[in-house]
């Protein structure tokens, strides 16, 4: 009788340990692209308490794991969820409920016909909208204010260029604003004509109407992140970095999180006023699964588009004009400092040679040659070939959005000239110096989807596939860096690549279903890509209905 009892008891041990572990999400049968240090491949994911728990192959994960939600993804790809390393996330959902959407307009004309049919839609005392690009109209110069004038003599208007770093103000703004042909400010320009203002503003000048203009109400703040979130899913995003928000930004998003009404994993580049340095920065680090808050956003100079970028030499269209950088030296020195001081991650916008010649050389006096600080520049767009070694030499990170290679291909040259274009856009020449590089998309200025970063990087083509041969393809990534950049290079630009951008046991369970393989598929393809499926912490928070 002892003898059956104990035979009982080992097949009951031994039962007990074959039996499936219960999780919260098994996905299996399908093409993961793990991402992980040698690129492998897996079949499986076992996910519990948002986290991953085990990933292999079907055999071994289904035969160990059991939950009541499993997914047959019938063979389809699953990448790390894309990680937009530089965007502006709580603008582009403004720009969804507030401002007039003026991307892609032609002409000032069919701008000002945008502009009507939103005033009837959302009446306000002020019309705002954003989008407009010369460079895409058949006149190529800067519109005035004269028509604005004519149709709205006591409403005040304000547009803002695509690129962020110019806009147009309507006489009535400009007065509200106390604007007027002698206003001078640094750093900043305002456009003249015959002895009046047109209307343009660049840079630092465009604060002097913005500062007036009222804000939107929390209630309108918090739909505006709501609808971004979505977009964003839609496209598969899981995390954004948001390069320069407000100290009440970043409460929202705090609260949005705490409460479970936004599920996006956002780093925050903080903006530096004065509020945020002493309210954030100075009181240390914010770091959640969700929320992120550890850099800082400076402004080294504009826009190549507006002219605004800092050039070593002058414009090659424009004589005895260089661009500006928007601050004197010992403003970058002294955040720079600060910065340092309290362990935060220094984030600049530098467009022109000089700009980024500039920024380099201040960070490294900050920086030792072995540092992990992981100071960036965002988007890097004109390096003078002397500079490229000192991303290397100090660690410095280049940022970059290829997009808008292919956005700004088709006039980059007539600003730059023939030599200075041959280093602009040098992605692949960035990428070596540190052997990575995280990628974004800068949306709205671009267009949201990450998957036209990953076209970008690899074809340097527009969706029409020009040109032919690629824009300078000596500066293409290759697929699996291209794909690295959106993942676990862009979670790294952040600190956190021991917490996502590869799918691997430990990390969060973000992922990305779509039914092609990015590393095979053709490249006029790949723009016409949809998304299947989003998951955020093992929770699905999109789903596709297309076959």
């Amino acid at each position: 009788m002892k003898n059956i009892f104990y035979i009982i008891g080992i097949l009951y041990i031994f039962s007990s340990c074959n039996s499936p572990i219960e999780v919260d999400l098994l996905v299996h049968d399908a093409q993961i692209f793990t991402v992980n240090e040698n690129f492998e491949k897996a079949e499986a994911i076992a996910i519990k308490d948002g986290k991953i728990i085990a990933i292999g192959s079907n055999e071994e994960i289904v035969s160990k794991y059991w939950a009541s939600e499993s997914l047959n993804l019938n063979q389809q790809f699953v990448y790390p969820g894309f990680i937009d390393a530089h965007s502006h996330f709580i603008g582009y959902g403004q720009g969804l409920v507030s401002r007039a959407n003026l991307v892609g307009t032609k002409s000032f004309e069919e701008t000002i016909e945008r502009l009507k049919a939103f005033e009837k839609e959302f009446p306000a005392e002020w019309l705002i909208g954003r989008g407009w690009d010369q460079n895409d109209w058949e006149v190529q110069e800067f519109p005035t204010k004269d028509q604005l004038d004519e149709i709205w003599p006591n409403k005040a208007i304000y547009l803002t260029r695509i690129d962020g770093h110019a806009a147009i103000a309507n006489s009535k703004a400009l007065e509200l604003a106390g604007v007027y042909i002698d206003t001078h400010i640094h750093g900043g320009e305002l456009i003249k004509a015959n002895g009046e203002l047109t209307g343009v503003l660049i840079d630092n000048a465009m604060e002097l109407v913005r500062e007036i203009m009222p804000g939107i109400s929390k209630e309108l703040r918090t739909k505006a992140v709501q609808e971004s979130e979505k977009a964003c899913f839609a496209v598969g995003l899981t995390s954004v970095c948001d390069a320069g928000l407000e100290y009440k930004d970043i409460k929202l998003l705090q609260e949005m999180h705490n409460s479970g009404d936004l599920k996006m994993r956002v780093y925050a580049m903080l903006a530096p006023t004065s509020e945020n340095l002493e309210k954030i920065m100075a009181k240390g680090q914010i770091i959640t699964d969700r929320l992120t808050v550890r850099s800082v956003k400076l402004y080294a100079d504009g826009a190549l588009g507006s002219r605004g970028a800092c050039l070593i030499h002058d414009y090659h269209d424009k004589a005895n004009w260089k661009g500006m950088m928007l601050s004197p030296q010992a403003y970058f020195d002294s955040l720079c400092m600060m910065a340092d001081k309290y362990d935060y991650q220094v984030n600049t916008h530098a467009i022109g040679d000089s700009a980024n010649r500039v920024i380099l050389k201040t960070y490294a006096k900050y920086l030792d040659k072995d540092n992990d600080k992981r100071w960036r520049i965002e988007h890097a767009q004109v390096v003078h070939p002397e500079d490229f070694f000192r991303f290397g030499d100090y660690n410095i990170v280049p940022s970059v959005q290829p997009t808008h290679a292919t956005s700004d291909m088709y006039w980059a040259d007539e600003r730059l000239g023939p030599e200075r274009i041959k280093t602009a856009y040098a992605f692949e020449e960035l990428r070596k110096q540190n052997n990575w590089i995280p990628l974004g998309t800068d949306f709205p200025i671009e267009k949201i989807n990450p998957l036209l970063t990953f076209y970008t990087a690899v074809a340097r083509m527009d969706n029409e596939q020009y040109p032919e041969d690629g824009f300078q393809m000596e500066n293409a990534l290759s697929r699996e860096n291209a794909l690295k950049g959106m993942t676990i290079w862009a979670a790294k630009a952040g600190f956190d690549e021991f917490k996502k951008g590869s799918l691997e046991v430990g990390k969060l369970a973000d992922f990305t279903v779509l039914k092609e393989n990015l590393m095979e598929v053709l490249f006029e393809e790949i723009p016409e890509i949809k998304v299947k499926m989003t998951v955020v912490g093992g929770e699905i928070v999109y789903s596709s209905s297309i076959d």
